[in-house]
């Protein structure tokens, strides 16, 4: 079809989670409250581990990178989501829908290769120790973080150069709380089925890709837990058990999204509410609530508030 022909698209319209208004109110509160949470969660995380000198290492480097990325990835989808509940229609400007797609794929490809080396800082710190200071020293880990931004970066241009040329001319109805290169690719006016099946696969080889990573990440340390003491042993396993569960509850979502595709639209909205809400706000409390050094952290940060109230 000559796309001077065609009328161009200048909004899509999100069907949103549901159709029921009091179900709507409902979510509005319960996604609203949920936001909060995880922006003063990963903020204050940010904060404790600039502030406290006790967590100037390599680990809690990585791991205020990754509060931060949480952060942005909610940020990108939630507030939209959050306001449409309380509007009859909620539309969203091509340019916004396509902002949407560039930064849930940059951040979220982000942070799947920040997954990988905060694994690789563990696999350093349990299976060569000695050599820990060496390896994952202050340049390695800014030239690690720095890459996967990169990646993340790399990989969202690579679809936004496909999705951005294609002719939206007829429905323009995305069936989801924001757009996504599987439901907008969809809505293309031509025969989108092999354009789907690459896109799909891009971003399906990087999150396979860094999945593999870290299960050879972490065979490898656990398997040098296994042979290790029994106090070293727990402190290490405690570790490696939050990290694999922020995994699991991450990758799990996205590789039923694009490497094994649900055709169940309610299906496939729960595993994006999961990617972009749950998973950001389950990560500062494992991270935090599971780690001794963080928890000590927060106390002598209430002590030193309170006495300096107190001081006043």
């Amino acid at each position: 079809m000559d796309r001077e022909n065609q009328s161009v698209v200048s909004e899509f319209v999100l069907l949103g989670l549901c159709h029921s208004w009091n179900t709507q109110v409902l979510l509005f509160v319960t996604f609203f409250m949920l936001y909060l949470i995880i922006v003063s969660g990963n903020i204050v995380t940010v904060i404790l581990i600039i502030t406290d000198p006790h967590l100037h290492s390599p680990m809690y480097f990585l791991l205020a990178n990754l509060s931060f990325v949480d952060m942005w990835l909610s940020s990108v989808t939630t507030p939209k989501m959050i306001t449409d509940f309380l509007r009859e229609n909620s539309t969203i400007s091509f340019v916004g829908c396509m902002c949407q797609i560039l930064f849930v794929h940059f951040v979220g490809g982000c942070e799947m290769v920040l997954l990988v080396v905060m694994a690789y800082d563990r696999y350093v710190a349990i299976c060569k120790p000695l050599h820990y200071s060496t390896i994952m020293s202050l340049q390695r880990c800014l030239g690690l973080v720095l890459s996967s931004w990169a990646i993340g970066f790399v990989h969202a241009m690579s679809q936004m150069v496909v999705i951005v040329q294609l002719p939206f001319c007829g429905p323009r109805e995305v069936d989801s709380f924001f757009c996504d290169i599987p439901l907008v690719i969809k809505l293309a006016c031509m025969d989108s089925y092999n354009l789907e099946i690459l896109m799909n696969s891009d971003s399906g080889v990087l999150a396979m890709t860094c999945f593999i990573l870290l299960l050879i990440s972490y065979t490898y340390i656990l398997l040098t837990v296994h042979q290790s003491s029994k106090t070293g042993a727990s402190k290490a396993l405690s570790t490696c058990t939050a990290h694999i569960t922020v995994v699991v509850l991450f990758f799990g979502p996205c590789i039923f999204i694009y490497v094994w595709p649900v055709s169940t639209t309610w299906v496939d909205k729960f595993l994006a509410v999961f990617y972009s809400v749950i998973t950001p706000l389950l990560n500062p409390a494992i991270y935090t609530l599971r780690n001794q050094e963080m928890k000590n952290t927060m106390k002598r940060f209430r002590s030193y508030y309170m006495d300096s109230k107190v001081n006043t």
